[in-house]
Parts: C-alpha cells; structure tokens; sequence
C-alpha cells in the first residue's frame, strides 16, 4: 500500500531539480546558438508565423499557460491541503516571499529612476523554483530536506505574487466584451466545481476557451491557467497531503503536467528567450541602469529581502529556522532565490517593448542569476551541516 501512495512534494521537487538542471542546459545552448553563425535562423525562426500566432508566441502565451496551470494548481494544493494550509506555516516563507519581491524591485528602482525604464521594477523580483532546486539537487544530502520545502513553499507564494503583479500591472488595452466572456467562462468552471464534476476533459475543454477569451481581452493569456486551476476540484486530505493522484482532479492534473512542464515547456521557454547576441555589446549593454538594476536586485536584493525577513522573525521569535539547517545553509539558499531566469525572463518580456531593454534586462538577469546560483552553491557546499541552536530574543 506504502508505494502506491504518492508523495508530491518529494516528486515536486526531484522533477523540478532535474528540469532545472535541464533548464540550464537550454539557456546556455540558446546562448551559444545566439552567438554562432546559426544567430540569425535562431531569431528569425522565433518569428515564423503558425496560423494566427509566431513561434515566439505560441511558446510564450499558450505553452507557458501551461506552466502557470501548473503554477496555479500547486499554489492551491499548498495552500488548501499543503505545506501553506495554516497561517503558522505561512510566516516564514510569507515574509520572506514579500521582502523579496519588494527589496529587489526597490533596487531596480533605485538604478532606473528618471530613465524612462521604471516599468521593468517586477523583472528582479522573481524566483525560479527550478534554476534554484537544480543548483540544491547537486550538493546531495548537504542541504537539509525542510531548507528544500522552504525553498519550494516560498517560490510558490513568489510566484502567486509574480501572477498577481501580472495582472495589475502588465495589462493594457483590455476588451471590456472578452472580458465579459473570460468571466462568464470562469463562472461555468464554478459551476462544474460546484457540482461536483470530477472529471478532467469538462475543465480543460472550457480552459481552452476560457484562454482564446483572455488572450484575446488584452490581459496576458497565461493568466488562463491561474484561473483553470483555482477552479479544479481539490479532495483534502488532512494528515496526508501526499494523496495518491486518483483520489483527487487536482492531483490527477498535476501528476500528469509534472513531467511536460519541468522536462518540455521550461526548457523550450529558456531556449526561445535566453538567446542575446553579444555581438556589439560593450560596456554601456553591461552598465545600463536595466542591466545593472535587474542583476543587482537579484543578487543583492533577494539576499537583503528574504534573509533579512527570515532573521528578523526568529529574532523576534515569532518563528523558527527550517528544522535541522544553520544560518549558513539558509544564507546559502537565500542566495539561491536570485536566480530568476524563467519568471524574470517572462516579465521582461511584457514590461519592454522594445529590443534594447530586452536584451538589458536579459543581461541583467544572466549576470544577477550566475552570481546568486554560484554565490549559493558554494555557500551550501562549504557550510557546515550541523543544526544551530535557537536564536532568541532577549527577555
């Protein structure tokens, strides 16, 4: 009985590791492949149009509506029937999530103030659960299993906050009749809930639509899958989160987008927009206000925001350091959260229309994510493993 219950949290993070890992592989391939004699096919191949929309747009508004899909429904699990189900567990990875979403765009800012460039504040806010579990799966035991959760349960409020902040602040143009449309869909898919339709096919079919009406209201379509997976009946499961997948829709759909997201969409993803041509970059690409806002709040921001929250609230004892890690290991893993290449990557490319910035805020976000992941990494690899004692406030 023990091996046919699943556990999602320890197959989140071994698909979300290994994709990582292969997400890597991807952006340093796009990168070589933007910078050899194929650069040109490589660009021009990401404008070649498929019936209504280029390859660049197909990857970047339908597959990655997937990825949210995929986003949404783990935001839910954890939040219903998961690590993030009480308040009590919320704190750390909550306060922590918010700092670092608000001290790096607040650096961004800093840099970017009078340029013109202010929209692009969202870019360094973002982390890429995983770039990060990627770097953690190759140090092995050294990082404590709850320093992995944490890691996890923070970039999935990160990431509701980056959906969020999708939303609100990079929408324009809204069709008032789509929307109408998008909101009648998301009632029906209420209504299915409602009545207790288990079955997958209903929810995906009107998902489809429901995406055609958002694609086509202005607000960017990859907000689809958010809405799709609020709505997918979730069966809690108190005591036992990790539920085998035929006990509930949601678990059944996210078992089976685990493995196409981290091992198929992502990487496609990276390879379609990690791709910059170095060819004329000089010292002005490397210290523009973007370049050096969006690197700087990965890198400085995230490790001021995250680790900063995390010490003031034990300090204060109103929670606790993960079971078994030392300050060391959470500095480490606070390093790791400035690696934002996916999230980061597909901010920018809402917040700048034009290619410059583009390729700013690209640079930026290579520059900010290899300091953080290999700051990380060698922190984590040298740290020692041994579990700290409590600290607290003075009485």
């Amino acid at each position: 009985m023990a091996g046919l219950i699943q556990n999602t949290i320890r197959k989140f993070l071994d698909s979300e590791a290994s994709g990582g890992i292969l997400l890597m592989g991807s952006a340093v391939l796009a990168l070589i492949v933007a910078n050899s004699p194929w650069s040109e096919a490589y660009f021009d191949m990401l404008h070649v149009y498929l019936g209504p929309l280029s390859i660049a747009h197909w990857i970047n508004d339908a597959l990655m509506a997937v990825f949210f899909l995929m986003v949404g429904l783990e935001i839910k699990r954890e939040m219903v029937d998961g690590h993030l189900s009480s308040w009590p567990r919320r704190i750390l990875p909550g306060a922590a999530a918010a700092a670092g979403m608000a001290v790096p765009a607040l650096i961004y800012l800093f840099f970017t103030a009078g340029t013109g460039a202010e929209h692009g504040w969202a870019i360094p806010s973002a982390t890429d659960i995983a770039f990060a579990l990627g770097v953690i799966s190759l140090l092995g035991p050294r990082v404590p299993t709850s320093l992995k959760v944490f890691l996890a349960a923070l970039a999935i409020i990160d990431d509701l906050g980056a959906v969020i902040v999708i939303g609100l602040f990079y929408t324009s143009d809204v069709s008032s009749a789509y929307l109408a449309l998008s909101a009648a869909v998301v009632a029906a898919l209420v209504g299915l809930n409602r009545f207790g339709v288990r079955q997958l096919w209903p929810y995906l079919a009107l998902g489809a639509v429901l995406w055609f009406f958002v694609l086509q209201s202005g607000i960017h379509a990859t907000i689809a899958g958010v809405l799709l997976a609020l709505t997918v009946p979730l069966k809690r499961t108190p005591g036992t989160p990790e539920a085998r997948p035929s006990e509930s829709p949601l678990h059944r759909l996210e078992h089976a987008l685990i493995a196409p997201v981290a091992y198929f969409i992502v990487p496609i993803f990276g390879f379609a927009n990690a791709g910059v041509s170095f060819a004329g970059v000089g010292t002005d690409a490397l210290l523009a206000p973007v370049t050096l806002g969006v690197a700087a709040g990965l890198s400085l921001g995230k490790l001021v925001g995250i680790f900063g929250a995390v010490f003031i609230l034990v300090r204060l004892d109103w929670a606790d350091l993960p079971s078994g890690a030392s300050w060391w290991q959470m500095l480490g893993t606070t390093l790791l959260c400035g690696i934002g290449f996916t999230m980061s990557l597909f901010i920018s490319l809402l917040a700048f229309s034009e290619p410059l910035l583009q390729d700013e805020a690209k640079i930026g976000i290579l520059i900010g994510s290899l300091i953080s992941g290999l700051a990380g990494y060698a922190v984590l690899r040298f740290a020692k493993r041994e579990a700290p004692r409590r600290v607290s406030s003075a009485r």
